[in-house]
């Protein structure tokens, strides 16, 4: 029995190989040295259903907890149900599709959602708070935002139907778990280059070792901070990199992934494969992922260049902003995410908050009117002021000593606003100017890619904001051939780009980048999910309570096809639509102009 199953284990690459993808009988492991996949070394670790976990049972033999949750009579297919497990009371969830019975953890390892709220799709259960995706069987994250995968349980079925779960105890207090990973070879003479510590590069160099490369990680970012959870950061201005971080200098070092800080790509050479950097030595790769983000766009107009007019990317200018705002006369420029996150947070820390917007409402462009002008009243009602189809002329500084220190802004209809401090948030331009004169190609700055976000330049990809990748969406006929191109600053999408260029790095044309774009926003304890691509939407139908902000849905349609939706209140809604236009399934508007809009969630 061992011997064949090593003999099986050497037919498989590295991708099936691994937690979940390959699972040997129900209480039996295989440990073998080590083995040649695709011509990489890597280590085999021990592998089973219950998967593995960086917890402090690490080195020791783990504890187990065995017992019946239920009986399986008490399951429907196409079903989740959380059950305890033992006396301790821990709890599992139990999913039934196929008739197959699994049990994983219960909640989303990126911020704790329960799971047994979200969506169940087609062998994975989604988050309902943010998007995330695991697989049913395994456990392991097959979309994000997060980075860890939950873990999975052993099952089995008693000859009454009793249906038995057996799990680590570390693994179900922990409830996440980081997928198996290859240890760094020094006989792998090997670099692979990431360009690019936000949510694509940081999640591209864990897939590396995941996927089974041993070589050489260099990722390299123009931050002197490890990679954190950016979006909290026009919603915790006062944070730190150390709170919001990731992962742990700890965790880079033991899984042999070089961070390289306060560095950023000056010139890229895709004949020699090298790398120019601001200051040390060029760096060689063998393949290369740019991720290097976008830069917060500024106006070109006078004064923009003086103190206090501040801009909001990093954790530096989070921490500056909070800093500068205390008691102070704040004027914000923008209604989109940044601008108004940024007052919710503020209207109660400066003496006064101005939101200046070139449009009639907020967010008119992304959540449209109705639901923009709400979220304006929710802040107004907190005491920011909004100056609306206005923007600014000029920023006025002081006189003397002063004279380099923001004192005013002057709108176009010549008013004059008193400004401590002014708030940038224009949107943002990609960060590629390094590329241009290369044989990269560009749209308007992004680079151009395929379905597995490779340049034209073999072995070179890219990924996040800089991406002009495709979209899984109903915009268009969603077939391989006419998924449209865009390039969207989501988190979310990031960090599935990261996964799909590390997939195709290792293994070649493993891994099309199809995922449903999910993003979300929280103004004053109001959040909104909005699932989909909607730019070229001709109309919203809205239902719900919007006044009161209770089980508000937006859906924004095209002719009779919803492209996408925002929710508020509306828990799981936006995750069921994401798993129907992963299913490839439409929503039509006449479905939800009905009488029972919420109809389409039961056909699935």
């Amino acid at each position: 029995m061992l011997k064949n199953t090593i003999l099986n284990f050497a037919k498989l690459t590295f991708n099936q190989l691994r937690v979940g993808h390959y699972l040997l009988p129900t209480t039996r492991t295989t440990s073998t040295d080590k083995l040649q996949v695709l011509g990489l070394r890597f280590v085999h670790k021990t592998f089973n259903k219950m998967g593995t976990s960086n917890t402090k049972t690490k080195g020791q033999s783990p504890d187990y907890v065995e017992a019946v949750v239920c009986h399986e009579s008490e399951l429907k297919e196409n079903s989740m149900q959380v059950f305890e497990l033992g006396q301790e009371q821990s709890k599992v969830l139990v999913v039934k599709q196929g008739g197959v019975i699994s049990a994983i953890g219960t909640k989303c390892s990126h911020y704790g959602a329960p799971l047994n709220t979200g969506a169940l799709g087609n062998g994975v259960v989604r988050c309902p708070w943010h998007g995330a995706c695991f697989n049913t069987q395994t456990g392991d994250i097959e979309d994000f935002p997060g980075l860890d995968s939950i873990p999975c349980y052993q099952v089995s079925v008693e000859k009454g139907g009793n249906v038995k779960v057996k799990a680590r105890k570390d693994l179900l207090e922990a409830n996440k778990r980081v997928k198996d990973m290859v240890p760094r070879d020094p006989k792998v003479d090997i670099t692979y280059v990431v360009l690019g510590g936000g949510g694509a590069g940081a999640c591209c160099v864990e897939t590396l070792r995941q996927e089974g490369f041993a070589g050489r990680i260099l990722m390299i970012t123009a931050e002197n901070s490890l990679p954190y959870d950016r979006p909290k950061l026009s919603k915790m201005l006062d944070t730190s990199a150390a709170k919001i971080a990731l992962r742990t200098p700890e965790f880079y070092e033991e899984h042999g992934i070089e961070v390289i800080n306060g560095t950023e790509a000056i010139g890229l050479d895709t004949a020699a494969k090298t790398v120019k950097l601001n200051k040390g030595a060029d760096v060689n790769y063998e393949k290369l992922f740019i991720a290097t983000g976008s830069i917060p766009r500024k106006p070109e107009v006078p004064g923009v260049d003086l103190e206090n007019v501040l801009t909001l990317r990093t954790i530096v200018d989070a921490n500056k902003i909070a800093e500068k705002s205390k008691g102070k006369k704040v004027v914000i420029l923008g209604t989109s995410f940044i601008g108004m996150e940024v007052a919710s947070y503020l209207c109660d820390k400066a003496s006064s908050v101005t939101v200046i917007g070139r449009g009639g409402v907020p967010f008119a462009a992304s959540l449209g009117p109705q639901i923009g002008e709400r979220l304006k009243r929710l802040l107004e009602g907190k005491g920011v002021h909004f100056i609306m189809n206005q923007s600014i002329e000029c920023f006025i500084g002081g006189e003397g000593s002063e004279v380099n220190n923001l004192k005013e802004v002057k709108l176009e209809n010549g008013d004059k606003i008193a400004a401590d401090v002014c708030i940038l948030g224009l949107g943002a331009v990609p960060n590629t100017c390094f590329l241009e004169g290369t044989d990269i190609i560009l749209d308007s700055g992004n680079v151009v890619v395929n379905k597995n976000l490779e340049t034209n330049i073999p072995g070179v990809f890219a990924g996040g904001d800089i991406a002009r990748a495709p979209l899984l969406t109903f915009a268009s006929p969603v077939s391989d051939g006419d998924m449209p191109h865009a390039a969207i600053g989501h988190w979310q999408l990031a960090s599935f780009h990261g996964r799909t260029a590390g997939c195709n790095m290792v293994n070649p044309n493993s891994k099309e980048v199809e995922t449903v774009p999910f993003f979300w926003t929280a103004i004053q304890g109001k959040s909104v999910r909005y699932a989909g691509y909607a730019h070229n939407y001709d109309d919203i139908v809205i239902t719900g309570d919007l006044d009161d902000l209770k089980s508000v849905i937006a859906y924004y349609c095209n002719g009779d096809k919803v492209l996408a939706i925002a929710t508020i209140n509306s828990d799981p809604v936006a995750a069921e639509f994401a798993e129907r236009i992963s299913s490839k399934v439409p929503v039509l508007k006449s479905e939800v102009s009905g009488s029972d809009p919420l109809a389409w969630l039961t056909k699935k």
